[in-house]
């Protein structure tokens, strides 16, 4: 086509979908071309720059695998993951987090009260709540997936001394839509700075840290999913987490607690002597 200038590219673009376009992909498209073309008059994008940007693509594909995604990793560090996050989070719900590129599918049914700690060392940690819907009723047999990081700050699919399980359960939480397991305190970590995303990160003089935290996938009959992560209020990164994860009602308080006191009820119940901690978190999801 001889009339394309850089002015009206867009448009051109948007002339190229047949009448029977799905009207939603159109206006997709669309506006992400509109968007990229002028990201590209705007700063007066180069050749060498512009072949940089596809061989970082390139190269984050290569070393993507089914247990670490870097085009996961890439839109996290650019916080389009955290936009779409609070774009379809609800106000009254609880937020959405990132899900990040090292969570593991298919992961084990355990009970409630179970232990992913195992063998692990560090201090025992507590975790209990509910889930419930809008108006503050339990929702029954709500399923939560849960995942962390070890304490060497590596998610399972990272180490090859964990099991690839490591650190991951599937519960269903009761009929009153509680849910509890005992676990080890997760530590702050970096993300993988061994590709384009750890490029990115030095050249804009960031720092790879994030705050430790635990992941949820909650989902329930009826009701919009839940992908969150959870973060203790005394962690260094709180306000400075690299993928721009954290929200208000998203903290939670570590309670430390006095030996000789650990519940009953639970897989570690009558193992534990040494002080531990407590959180308790609880969810709220919103109907479809």
């Amino acid at each position: 086509m001889r009339n394309v200038t850089p002015e009206n590219i867009s448009d051109v673009f948007a002339g190229y979908f047949g009448a029977d376009s799905d009207p939603r992909f159109k206006e997709v498209m669309c506006a992400l071309a509109r968007h990229l073309h002028a990201f590209t008059r705007e700063v007066g994008l180069t050749h060498d720059e512009w072949r940089a940007g596809l061989k970082a693509l390139e190269w984050a594909g290569e070393i993507t695998t089914p247990e670490r995604n870097e085009f996961v990793l890439l839109s996290d560090v650019l916080g389009l993951s955290s936009l779409v996050d609070m774009t379809n989070s609800h106000p009254e719900a609880t937020s959405s987090s990132v899900l990040g590129p090292f969570h593991v599918s298919d992961a084990p049914p355990i009970p409630i009260g179970a232990d992913l700690k195992r063998d692990f060392e560090g201090e025992v940690l507590v975790v209990q709540g509910q889930v419930r819907d809008l108006d503050g009723t339990p929702i029954p047999g709500a399923k939560l997936d849960i995942w962390q990081t070890a304490p060497n700050g590596l998610y399972s699919s990272q180490d090859p001394d964990q099991d690839i399980m490591s650190f991951h359960g599937l519960m269903t939480a009761d009929e009153e839509g509680r849910y509890a397991f005992t676990t080890v305190r997760p530590v702050s970590y970096t993300v993988p700075v061994d590709g384009p995303v750890g490029q990115i990160l030095n050249a804009a003089g960031r720092h790879p840290w994030r705050p430790s935290h635990l992941h949820f996938i909650i989902t329930a009959d009826g009701y919009r999913e839940l992908v969150t992560e959870v973060f203790p209020d005394d962690d260094p990164y709180l306000d400075q987490d690299t993928v721009f994860g954290v929200r208000e009602d998203l903290v939670m308080h570590y309670s430390a607690q006095p030996a000789g006191t650990f519940p009953a009820g639970l897989e570690l119940s009558g193992q534990v002597d040494e002080p531990w901690s407590r959180v308790d978190f609880d969810f709220k999801l919103v109907r479809r």
